[in-house]
């Protein structure tokens, strides 16, 4: 899986989250736990330390009941022992009710026996009194009553103890829990923002840094610089804008470089440019014609005339071919200017003999015009030769040449060229302008061994 941007940046989110989480969970772990503390201390503890309070007080005004009785007689303080009694057993049960340890539970059962033992000896207390052994009932009462309230004296007063150090316990390692609890969770949010801190300094350096890189190509190459390397070892969105960058790049030198080969004459592409474009078209093995078309008799016209006025008549065969590409509207037909008087036609067979066709029917109306009245109606003009003997040459006339492959006959744009030429110059020795095709040639090099002539007339279309 590659790790684009969003999936980086989603990465991140995602272990950010993770440790939030992380903390989140145990804070709510910690609060639960201090919330299970102070349940149990205030459910738990402090209810059993108010309940043996309150069950020393009952207690104590049990024992009141019963020593006022015994002196007053009076059966209204029996009652208020029964009813003190029954307080006692009730919050017996609310005790009970609690969870509570087996060494508590103990406990509560002992002191129920021993309040239970209780009733049953002011029973017999009151039973004495009504039958006049005040004396017997007081003594029940100074040795088993008051051993038995003792007892149950006892018994209460440890468990307030027990459950004042249980309290003191619990508050302690609440305590401790609360801190250590606060701790961690700094220790944890600490963590987190250093680490979620780092973590977008890596992202954001992983991310500006190649695109420092890029806008520091950006520039170099809008000042010129094409031949600066852009690394771009990556798997990413700037990873593929570095590859694209990096093709740009070498478009941008190429179309220099076919900007630099172009003609300063015409504008036409040059050399490499036509080189490149009969590359690809060998390359996809689609079939296509090749056309070189040259002006004959130019240099004499050039010398005579002057090279500027040359020039004209080179701009004006550019513009011939021009117009007629764009009248046809023929986008994917190439013209190219190889310099001089050269020019190359690249595109469909048809749509190149087409334009050959109509460039020799118009050529020499168009032609006349940059000559002179006089030779344009002698229909030559008088230069010198290349040996500077003075003589008469025609007007310039226009010959192309038509080599077709469909990227099975020719290796490389040179061999195909090199035909070409070859074809052009058997051509450039027939009269007036003609385009011709490797068929024409073998024609017209047949007629001629057997008509014994040396130059080939044009072969009718």
């Amino acid at each position: 899986m590659k790790l684009t941007i969003s999936r980086k940046l989603l990465l991140g989110y995602l272990f950010m989250a993770l440790l939030t989480v992380l903390a989140s969970a145990y804070a709510v772990n910690s609060l639960q736990t201090l919330s299970g503390s102070a349940y149990t201390i205030t459910q738990h503890h402090f209810v059993l330390l108010e309940s043996s309070k309150k069950l020393m007080d009952i207690l104590l005004a049990q024992e009141s009941a019963e020593k006022k009785y015994l002196i007053l007689k009076d059966p209204a303080l029996e009652q208020i022992f029964w009813q003190r009694s029954r307080e006692f057993q009730e919050e017996l049960t609310r005790v009970r009710e609690l969870r509570l340890d087996r060494k508590t539970k103990t406990a509560v059962d002992e002191m129920d026996a021993l309040q239970k033992h209780l009733r049953e000896l002011f029973a017999e207390e009151v039973f004495k009194v009504q039958n006049g052994q005040n004396e017997e009932a007081q003594s029940l009462s100074d040795t088993m009553g008051r051993t038995a309230i003792d007892d149950l004296a006892v018994k209460l007063r440890g468990m307030q103890k027990t459950m004042d150090r249980a309290i003191n316990d619990e508050m302690k390692q609440f305590a401790r829990q609360s801190r250590a609890a606060v701790h961690m969770t700094l220790t944890l949010g600490i963590f987190s923002l250093v680490l979620g801190i780092a973590l977008a300094l890596i992202i954001t350096r992983n991310i500006s840094k190649p695109l420092q890189q890029l806008q520091r190509a950006t520039r170099l190459i809008a000042e010129g610089n094409l031949d600066h390397k852009i690394e771009a070892r990556r798997d990413d969105e700037i990873g593929a804008l570095a590859k694209s960058f990096a093709y740009m790049t070498n478009r941008l030198k190429m179309l220099e470089a076919l900007n630099l080969d172009a003609s300063p004459l015409t504008g036409l592409p040059g050399n490499l440019a036509i080189e490149f474009k009969i590359e690809q078209l060998l390359a996809k093995g689609e079939t296509f014609s090749l056309c070189q078309v040259d002006l004959d008799n130019f240099k004499p016209f050039a010398d005579k005339y002057g090279y500027a006025w040359g020039s004209e008549v080179i701009k004006e065969v550019a513009q011939i071919l021009q117009g007629y590409i764009k009248d046809a509207q023929l986008r994917d037909l190439f013209l190219g200017h190889i310099g001089g008087d050269d020019y190359v036609l690249i595109g469909k067979p048809g749509q190149v003999a087409d334009v050959c066709k109509r460039l020799v029917a118009d050529f020499s109306d168009r032609i006349l015009g940059f000559y002179e009245p006089q030779d344009a109606q002698n229909g030559y003009f008088i230069g010198r030769n290349r040996q500077g003997t003075i003589q008469k040459f025609p007007l310039i006339t226009v010959t192309a040449a038509i080599v077709t492959d469909d990227g099975s006959r020719f290796k490389n744009p040179l061999e195909m060229a090199r035909l070409v030429a070859e074809l052009k110059e058997e051509a450039k020795r027939m009269t007036g302008s003609n385009y011709v095709t490797e068929e024409d040639i073998e024609k017209w090099k047949k007629v001629q061994e057997q008509n014994g002539q040396n130059q080939p007339e044009p072969v009718e279309r």
